[in-house]
């Protein structure tokens, strides 16, 4: 149930964020800063998916989720949080902490790959 709540959560923070980037800042970001905060959304709603279909595999199938989904949380936090915050202020050193958001979906994806009953 953890992981439907979270991916929940996730999602609606997502739809907020992505409402919030069409209608608030679409005259306040420049183009370039616009599509990294759209790839932001992008990834933590597809991500938040992932959190919701992970608790319908642990239940269904009956096995043990947790890593997967403590690597997609890790990595909406660190792969879109670190957009979102390269997009606001423009301080490229965010950027440098994009790809470890990365390599944790990786990471989530290829446990899910190997979950075993």
């Amino acid at each position: 149930m953890i992981w439907l709540k979270a991916g929940a959560l996730s999602m609606f923070i997502t739809i907020a964020l992505g409402a919030f980037g069409a209608h608030a800042l679409k005259s306040r970001l420049d183009p370039a800063m616009m599509e990294i905060y759209k790839t932001a959304v992008f990834y933590q709603a597809i991500h938040a998916l992932a959190l919701v279909m992970l608790d319908s595999v642990a239940s269904r199938y009956g096995v043990r989720v947790t890593p997967a989904g403590w690597f997609f949380v890790a990595g909406t936090i660190l792969f879109s949080g670190s957009l979102y915050a390269l997009a606001f202020t423009g301080q490229k050193m965010w950027g440098a902490v994009t790809p470890l958001g990365g390599l944790c979906f990786l990471g989530g994806w290829a446990a899910v790959f190997f979950l075993r009953k």
